[in-house]
């Protein structure tokens, strides 16, 4: 009989990589793969002209206005600002500079594109101070650069918490260092400047780190180099309405916790989060989580159910909460595990990064057809702006505050600003009180009417400009269409309108 062939021994190469994977990296082997995928992670901005985040025109307005008022008569008209220091103002100091040298929408998109790598190499930058070595922790954590808080472009909250997360680093390199309060009160301040929930999030960070140490009183006046802010609050410096947990708490924080990494796909993104928490769980269950970043991520968690939505004037204070607590959750996974988990971690951010920057392309080159409506406006125009966003999407709207650009490009009266009085910097002059975010959103549930015919802002303008997937049934009085796309049309009190059989007030559309 013949003999059976015999299995042909495994390829010293193959198991070369086998074992190459099966092992524990070093604790620089991963470095340089976070350095490049924290700038990889600036990719949604690099190919979007105009960045999807749903505040960043409004946030463009505001800086327009705030430095070339005193330049414009119709925005002296229009607008009121009043420069004052508060804990909110990261990219508008960070704006001032970088009008030097490149234009407003240049600069902002170079703001938009650091804040991402900033925050993935201070992820890094944690865990490195922690435990010397960059491994799993870090490459799971990735996934929350691309936050809702970020695709939402919260800009100065965003640049606080990669601060914050630097300075936490440097806290825990200086420890045992006397002069490392005194060099921390600055610190803080410098924080606190960029977003006053980024210098929350630093001082639980340092608070949990002290508490891991020394549970007692100790911990709790270790972090006193970063309360002069308190001062603000005690001088009443910081303008605002009582804290407010907004209608009915209970149905909204269920809603903020279900959104935690809301991005594009609704079944991905609760995926990623429920697969996050259960690995948080297991870990804590397990002793698999260093207390030196454990016990602020659970305070976050913690205070995202305590804390109201508003305080100061600033909205979803709770939520942001969710997606840094669940950031540093992942930071203080405490496992030794061999390098194909390490590769592994990246599951979540590869395949995030990949379709929030698809859906960016897709959705600039929409928000740049929508702003031809802007092309033949006289400078000086008064546009009433109505987004409809549709309630059965999941996606964020990236044009909610698309008619800031027409402050931005014609020093236009619009209606869409962030100006609550007492509280923002920017008041706005004309239009009456519900000329303001957020008077200027409709969220759509699929099959009613719109019936604008009696919306008060169009009252008080010569444009409205209407952007959203269905159009309205009814316009308001005096007002033709002159210009239409597919998701937006522009009508002129007074205009002429479109030929017959173009201008339709009635219309459902589907991306």
């Amino acid at each position: 009989m013949p003999h059976e062939a015999l299995p042909e021994p495994p390829h010293p190469q193959r198991l070369e990589w086998r074992r190459w994977l099966a092992g524990e990296p070093g604790p620089t082997e991963f470095l340089w793969l976070g350095i490049v995928l924290g700038l990889l992670s600036a990719l949604p901005v690099l190919v979007a002209t105009y960045p999807q985040m749903v505040d960043y025109p409004a946030h463009l307005a505001r800086m327009h206005i705030m430095l070339t008022r005193d330049s414009s008569p119709f925005l002296q008209q229009y607008y009121g600002f009043e420069w004052r220091w508060m804990g909110n103002l990261g990219a508008d100091i960070l704006i001032v500079p970088l009008s030097w040298f490149f234009s407003l929408e240049t600069s902002g998109r170079i703001i938009s594109a650091i804040i991402p790598p900033l925050t993935a190499w201070s992820l890094l930058a944690a865990e490195w101070a922690v435990r010397r070595r960059i491994g799993m922790a870090s490459m799971l954590a990735l996934a929350f650069v691309w936050s809702p808080s970020a695709i939402l472009g919260f800009l100065n909250f965003g640049l606080a918490q990669a601060a914050a997360l630097f300075a936490f680093a440097l806290w825990v390199l200086l420890d045992g260092k006397w002069w490392r309060a005194p060099l921390f009160v600055p610190i803080g301040v410098f924080v606190w400047l960029g977003h006053v929930s980024g210098w929350g999030i630093l001082g639980i960070l340092v608070f949990g780190y002290e508490w891991s140490k020394d549970k007692s009183w100790r911990a709790f006046v270790a972090p006193w180099p970063l309360f002069l802010p308190f001062l603000s609050l005690i001088l009443n410096d910081n303008p605002g309405k009582p804290p407010s947990y907004g209608p009915a708490p209970q149905l909204y924080k269920w809603a903020i916790w279900k959104q935690a990494m809301r991005g594009t796909v609704q079944w991905v993104d609760y995926a990623m989060a429920i697969g996050v928490c259960v690995l948080l769980l297991g870990s804590l269950a397990f002793k698999k989580w260093d207390g030196k970043l454990g016990w602020a991520a659970l305070m976050m968690l913690v205070s995202s159910l305590v804390l109201p939505r508003h305080i100061f004037g600033g909205d979803l204070v709770d939520a942001r909460m969710i997606s840094a607590g669940l950031m540093v959750g992942c930071l203080c996974l405490a496992w030794r595990a061999p390098r194909w988990i390490v590769l592994a971690s990246l599951a979540l951010f590869l395949p995030r990064l990949a379709y929030t920057t698809i859906d960016w392309e897709r959705d600039s080159r929409e928000t740049e057809q929508a702003l031809t409506a802007l092309e033949g406006l006289p400078r000086g125009a008064k546009v009433a702006s109505y987004v409809v966003t549709e309630r059965r999407e999941w996606g964020f709207n990236g044009d909610e505050h698309i008619c800031g650009y027409a402050v931005v490009r014609l020093d236009a009266l619009t209606n869409c600003n962030f100006a609550l009085p007492g509280i923002h910097m920017m008041t706005i002059k004309e239009g009456g009180p519900f000329f303001r975010d957020p008077f200027h959103r409709l969220n759509h549930r699929a099959g009613r009417k719109i019936d604008i015919s009696d919306y008060n802002p169009a009252k008080h303008t010569d444009y409205l400009w209407y952007v959203g997937q269905t159009w309205p049934s009814k316009m308001p009085a005096g007002y033709k269409i002159e210009k239409r796309g597919r998701t937006w049309f522009l009508a002129r009190r007074g205009g002429s309108g479109l030929p017959d059989g173009q201008a339709g007030t009635s219309r459902t559309q589907n991306r």
